[in-house]
């Protein structure tokens, strides 16, 4: 390359083997990032190699041995330069994003202006809420097309029409913002030019509003995915926010990730810690105006507020039985939020009452997986699906609750995977699965049974795996047997023929993975379903392989590391039994005090206990009861019932209507921790922006009360 003899990985393209080496080459529609393929319709990249008449596009030419190419010769570098010529022909007067790659490229392949015709510019689409369309600045290198059609699978960008007359086009020529689109944003991550913008980076006229000052390598806040970002800031605001490659995501991002960190900046924020009103009594059907929180309480300085914090807590220990105090935190926080949390609330406190949200989500699959495979966590990454033959989702909808990891499920499908979905209702991922079950709602386990019995009956069952890691097969082979399919299918309402088929699929695939959310866990048999699971990938020695293995979708993006710390009421930090003596002993000496030897009440126990009479105060913090509870009139006549309650929070929830004290917290945007997601790697938050005037850090507030 260029008179110098280069090594090369077979496979390997000539940009490929130029970008290792230093050689910088000029591209516009092949982008380097993950799961990219090369398109060479932009010709930007042309190279000349030795014995050939034409010209090669090195995105796409793969190297041979004792190839010569020359990247910098008169002929390759006119070639480019006339492409880029020709491109800026078509460009606006006025671009939209003055930093995009082309004009990059403009500047170092030397072009400032063409002699060529303009054609004529189509007019701008603003029809999208986050996403500003304009087209004028289209070169038609289809990495829109292929950020749409390839990485997030949702086929919504394509191409239409011939020759001068080719543009792109979503769904059938509609508006954007009229489309299918799911607002995902990987085109706008990956246009060139600045023909896809977010909304934040332009004006009403799609000028250009400028640069960002700082990006802040951070995560997504949102579900447990765990997604890498970079958060794009200018004047102390978030202006956009884009993919990083990391482990969880590939650069990927949803809709929330990418345009919901705006709340940061909300008018709504609490800027000040809020004192209820003397006289003011608390009713569960109380309704506030965040605006205007001065009908119900007062503002206070911090000392004030948390001396009294301070104050009602100690006299309720005081003057009551032990365990009459509790607290709710949270799984947006950090793991170290959450580890000092737990902390608090049992050397302050003196009580195990301490839980979150994890106890109205996989709960019950913690519980199954604790009991079956020893560890209450998933046991392969869903990135891992590349790798799976077939994959089994139930009880979940990815395509809404995660998204990034539904990509990676249509990615499979795309390889020729098969996908199942055993889902009641019809969901975003049937149009990519090989077999659909809408089996009667309910009637998780019968159809599970129903599987298991025809691995079974059919010796499909893997029985090596089964005798080095199993145990009790035998209890399973004798108890399913009255669970044929033909039984089972009059209760779940699925043809046995079906059932079979689909167990067949399962069993015989080399590799097999199954994932599962909500609709498995929230649920009356919510540990059955599970256990049943964890049998049907036991049975078949899809566990603990590549491609294989059990994985409880996590809901919050710190779920999984909060109940790692030990924000749970059983449950020291790194799962250790709270009634264990010897732990409990550990623990002391480690704190520097006594411990509550019982386990504590549970989220739902909790809110029974209030009413009860039980218990007195509660701290809670990031967590919104009052709107999340499965009866929220249950739990807002027991939060009114506090003697006295307080609440940590960015925004006035719900929760805090019933408050004593409010506690403004630190948006997500604001903190600096780490973080679990589901498929439990540790990933580092950073602060994107200085925190807003008036509030602390969860961790300080911590501290201070």
């Amino acid at each position: 390359l260029n008179g110098k003899q280069l090594t090369a990985q077979q496979g390997d393209t000539i940009w490929q083997v130029a970008e290792k080496n230093g050689v910088e080459i000029p591209h516009l529609c092949h982008s380097n990032k993950m799961d990219y393929n090369p398109d060479g319709n932009c010709r930007a990249c042309m190279v000349e190699v030795e014995g050939e008449r034409v010209l090669a596009a090195s995105c796409i030419r793969k190297v041979s041995d004792n190839m010569v190419v020359n990247s910098t010769s008169e002929r390759a570098e006119k070639s480019r330069k006339m492409v880029f010529e020709l491109l800026l022909a078509d460009q606006p007067k006025q671009t939209h994003n003055n930093d995009a790659p082309l004009w990059d490229w403009m500047d170092k392949v030397g072009v400032e202006q063409s002699r060529f015709p303009a054609k004529q510019s189509p007019a701008c689409d603003v029809s999208h809420p986050a996403m500003a369309v304009n087209l004028d600045a289209c070169i038609n290198c289809t990495l829109c097309v292929r950020a749409c059609r390839d990485v997030q699978v949702n086929d919504v960008i394509g191409m239409a029409n011939r020759g001068k007359n080719a543009k792109i086009i979503f769904d059938f020529d509609d508006p954007m913002g009229e489309s299918t689109c799911v607002a995902c944003g990987e085109c706008v991550q990956a246009c060139p030019t600045g023909a896809l913008m977010p909304k934040t980076m332009v004006d009403e006229q799609q000028n250009y509003k400028g640069a960002a000052d700082k990006i802040v390598n951070s995560l997504c806040p949102y579900c447990g995915v765990g997604c890498q970002t970079e958060i794009h800031v200018k004047d102390n605001k978030i202006l956009k926010v884009d993919g990083r490659a990391g482990p969880a995501n590939r650069n990927r991002l949803c809709v929330k990730g990418r345009f919901g960190l705006d709340y940061t900046h909300h008018p709504h924020r609490l800027s000040k810690p809020l004192i209820r009103k003397t006289g003011v009594p608390k009713k569960w059907d109380d309704q506030i105006d965040p605006l205007n929180p001065y009908t119900h309480f007062r503002e206070a300085e911090w000392d004030e507020a948390l001396a009294l914090v301070g104050k009602g807590f100690k006299d309720i220990i005081n003057n009551n039985p032990a365990g009459a105090l509790a607290g709710f935190g949270s799984a947006k926080g950090s793991n170290e939020e959450a580890y000092l949390f737990q902390k608090l609330i049992r050397t302050g406190f003196h009580t195990n009452n301490v839980d979150h949200c994890t106890r109205l989500c996989h709960a019950s699959s913690v519980a199954a997986l604790i009991e079956g495979i020893g560890s209450g966590a998933v046991t392969a990454p869903f990135t891992a699906a590349k790798d799976a033959d077939c994959i089994i989702v139930i009880g979940a909808r990815p395509t809404e609750n995660h998204p990034v990891a539904a990509t990676f499920f249509k990615n499979a499908t795309q390889q020729g995977k098969k996908l199942i979905v055993l889902d009641p209702r019809g969901q975003g991922l049937v149009r990519h699965a090989w077999r659909h079950l809408q089996f009667k709602a309910g009637t998780d386990v019968s159809l599970l049974n129903g599987m298991i019995h025809t691995i079974i009956e059919e010796n499909l069952v893997d029985h090596d795996y089964i005798s080095k890691m199993c145990e009790d097969y035998q209890s399973i082979k004798d108890n399913i047997q009255q669970f044929s399919p033909e039984k089972v299918s009059a209760i779940c309402g699925i043809p046995a023929e079906q059932i079979r088929e689909v167990a067949r699929a399962f069993a015989s695939s080399k590799n097999g993975m199954i994932f599962w959310g909500m609709g498995v866990s929230q649920h009356v048999h919510g540990t059955d379903n599970n256990r049943s699971l964890i049998t049907l990938a036991a049975i078949t020695g899809n566990i603990g392989r590549e491609g294989t293995g059990l994985h409880p979708l996590r809901g919050q993006n710190n779920v999984q590391g909060a109940s790692d710390v030990g924000l749970i009421p059983i449950m020291y930090p790194d799962y250790q039994p709270v009634e264990n003596e010897a732990v409990r002993q550990k623990f002391e000496a480690v704190w520097g005090g006594e411990l509550d030897p019982k386990k504590g009440l549970t989220v739902v126990e909790i809110i029974d206990h209030i009413l009860a009479g039980q218990i007195k105060g509660m701290y809670i913090m990031g967590e919104n009861p009052a709107m999340s509870d499965p009866d929220t009139t249950h739990a807002r006549k027991a939060l009114a019932k506090l003697d006295h309650l307080v609440v940590q929070e960015i925004f006035l929830t719900e929760t805090a209507y019933h408050a004593d004290v409010i506690l403004p917290a630190s948006a997500f945007a604001e903190k600096s921790g780490s973080f679990t997601n589901t498929n439990r790697q540790v990933q580092i938050a950073r602060p994107a922006v200085e925190l807003a005037e008036g509030v602390r850090q969860d961790w300080r507030i911590i501290q201070d009360i």
